[in-house]
């Protein structure tokens, strides 16, 4: 396995990976379709923020995607994995490399809205809840998670 930049031409298969490893979390059709503008990843996204995919022979395994928020913070847009590869290590492989890449950076910290569903994950990695957002499900809140850098 390893862990390449996202190219332009990997939008189609990027979007797919997305909406599958989202609905693997038992969300309705219905639900992943409004969510659908947020789960397409875009020529124009790759080209304005940092995407690195996973890959193994050729096929996508998982992938993340980051930004620069400001002089001291970067954002984890997205991170999933195949939904056959959860639990296997493969999101704490792209998740070492993410950190690792920051390591050495002027970056303080890590933001991100986690899934309910990931946020065992991201706090097995470090992270820690400092807030929660409103979601577009009456009644659930995304956890805004952070992880300091330094």
């Amino acid at each position: 396995m390893q862990v390449k930049r996202a190219k332009k031409a990997d939008v189609k298969d990027l979007t797919e990976l997305t909406i599958k490893s989202k609905s693997h979390w038992g969300y309705g059709e219905k639900q992943i379709e409004e969510w659908r503008g947020e789960l397409t990843i875009t020529e124009k996204y790759i080209e304005e923020n940092h995407v690195y995919k996973l890959i193994d022979e050729n096929s996508l395994i998982g992938f993340y995607a980051y930004k620069p928020q400001n002089k001291t913070t970067i954002k984890l847009n997205y991170l999933f994995i195949e939904p056959k590869f959860i639990g296997s290590g493969c999101g704490k492989l792209l998740m070492t490399h993410f950190l690792k890449l920051l390591e050495n950076s002027e970056y303080q910290r890590v933001t991100l809205d986690a899934d309910p569903n990931a946020e065992v994950f991201y706090q097995k990695n470090g992270f820690r809840v400092i807030g929660k957002l409103p979601s577009s499900i009456k009644n659930r809140y995304l956890p805004i998670m952070e992880f300091e850098l330094k």
